[in-house]
């Protein structure tokens, strides 16, 4: 019917999840932007990332921590830093990749997500993220060789 507003396609703003990783991103970047040596705020990224893993449930933590391993071991370039609380690497400062837990959004599975600055281009179509619901020998095997071509 002309006029008629259905409510269940209505915007009802953001979710809260959504608003909370607003918030982490805005209190990351006022982080980024005291003053402070590089190497120093490094370390600290580096101790943020790691405690953002550790406040995960347990699947989601076993996961973060083998896709955090793996990345730091075989992408050297890449960076640890958060972004909108998830743990996220980084090249020059930019996100190339992140780990987006289940929990973050209610989701069902977690996510390895890619950036556009992520070097993943395949013709006119490819992947930009990735459902997880385990990391085996051969998920890591798959990572290796994303965040290598990614870099």
């Amino acid at each position: 019917m002309a006029g008629t507003t259905s409510t269940s396609n209505a915007y009802e703003g953001f979710s809260a999840e959504e608003r909370a990783a607003m918030k982490a991103h805005a209190l990351e970047q006022k982080k980024a932007a005291r003053p402070g040596s590089r190497a120093d705020k490094a370390a600290e990224a580096k101790r943020d990332v790691l405690a953002k893993i550790a406040e995960m449930r347990d699947s989601d933590r076993i996961m973060a921590e083998r896709v955090h391993a793996v990345i730091t071991a075989n992408a050297p370039a890449l960076a640890p830093k958060l972004w909108y609380g998830m743990p996220a690497y980084a090249l020059d400062g930019k996100v190339v990749c992140f780990f987006q837990s289940a929990e973050k959004f209610k989701s069902r599975y977690a996510t390895l997500g890619f950036s556009d600055q992520a070097k993943l281009d395949e013709g006119s179509m490819w992947a930009a993220g990735f459902a997880l619901t385990e990391v085996t020998p051969e998920v890591e095997e798959r990572i290796v060789e994303l965040v290598q071509r990614a870099v």
